[in-house]
């Protein structure tokens, strides 16, 4: 997608979309940890915490809202039907799109519950540093699938916060269990799936890039572009019908019909699920009005911060108390996290180029 200076738009519509992003992904991580980590109740014959454990259930809601609301920010931004991109004349270039988007359909229906899933082995807020990791990933995969190699700041940031993560984790593992707590201690079990999740994104995320290098290189014989919009919307109409068609045949008691039936002894987890989802879907947006009037810094300064205020405010809201050990971790991470976007800024870019 191309990017513009911030030049390109208002310093009004700028803080007008951080205030947007801000407020509604810092609502949504807060109603993710609510709905994944604390009960809604108790079993009244054994007294034990009621927890929410249909992750598959929430998937199918965020991207059924998200390809809602990314079909009217197509409609409204392209003017035209973002589906359109499957039924061009040129039938070689459609079915590459349709292959590409049912490969990073399926890797997203995949990682988002096995991320939900690991939650019952690791803490919310190691949770929460780990999926801020993105640069390892997608580090990984380049790496391993397409032979890119990167400069030599990228590997260290991608140490630093890979210790950071690893230290919070580890002063996590001498913590005693709260009985309240869905956490069941099997740290090793967590981290793997947290990783396979991870590692999910990267080639979710790598499979992207290459979508808009395609998008590029057929610019000529395209007669329907990708933008950011259909991406939306084409991505999560993909992942809805996967997860639920996988749901309703396989998982139907699990998941459909657990839920119907929690919800009706807890009518406050469909509420949270329902604003959880819409909230997802209209941070979106702003992520996106960013990357088109502005540019890729302010949006990863943006969510750095955005990450680092979520924790503080799990630390407030849900009373945990972190280790001054965790606390390093968490530095760690966010130091390499915010060394990626000064080394990322276009003024550090240039100068490596003319040095070359």
């Amino acid at each position: 997608m191309p990017q513009r200076s911030t030049s390109g738009g208002s310093i009004t519509t700028l803080l007008f979309c951080v205030a947007g992003l801000y407020g509604s992904f810092i609502s949504w991580s807060l109603l993710q940890e609510r709905i994944n980590t604390k009960p809604y109740g108790y079993n009244p014959d054994t007294g034990s915490p009621d927890f929410f454990k249909a992750p598959l259930v929430v998937n199918i809601v965020q991207a059924l809202f998200a390809a809602i609301v990314g079909l009217i920010y197509s409609l409204v931004t392209s003017k035209g039907n973002p589906f359109g991109l499957f039924f061009q004349q040129d039938k070689v270039l459609s079915r590459q799109y349709f292959k590409s988007f049912v490969l990073i359909s399926i890797t997203s229906s995949l990682a988002s519950p096995l991320a939900y899933k690991s939650l019952k082995h690791v803490d919310y807020l190691a949770f929460l540093l780990a999926k801020s990791c993105k640069l390892i990933p997608v580090l990984l995969i380049h790496t391993t699938l397409y032979r890119t190699r990167f400069p030599l700041y990228k590997y260290l940031v991608a140490g630093s916060v890979s210790a950071g993560v690893v230290l919070f984790t580890l002063a996590q593992s001498s913590k005693g269990k709260s009985k309240s707590s869905i956490n069941d201690g099997q740290l090793i079990l967590g981290m793997v799936q947290l990783v396979g999740s991870m590692c999910l994104d990267g080639l979710t995320n790598s499979t992207q890039d290459q979508l808009f290098k395609l998008n590029s290189n057929n610019s000529k014989v395209a007669s329907i572009k990708l933008t950011g919009a259909s991406l939306m919307c084409i991505l999560n109409t993909f992942m809805f019908l996967i997860s639920f068609g996988y749901a309703l045949v396989f998982k139907y008691e699990e998941e459909i019909g657990y839920t119907l039936n929690f919800i009706q002894h807890y009518p406050q987890a469909l509420t949270n699920i329902l604003a959880f989802s819409i909230l997802g879907a209209v941070g979106q947006i702003f992520v996106f009005i960013i990357l088109e009037k502005f540019d890729s810094l302010i949006l990863v300064t943006a969510t750095v911060t955005r990450k680092m205020i979520s924790m503080i405010l799990s630390v407030i809201m849900f009373g945990h108390h972190l280790t001054a050990l965790q606390w390093f971790g968490v530095g760690l991470v966010f130091t390499g996290i915010g060394y990626e976007a000064v080394a990322k800024s276009p003024k550090k870019e240039n100068k490596e180029k003319k040095s070359q």
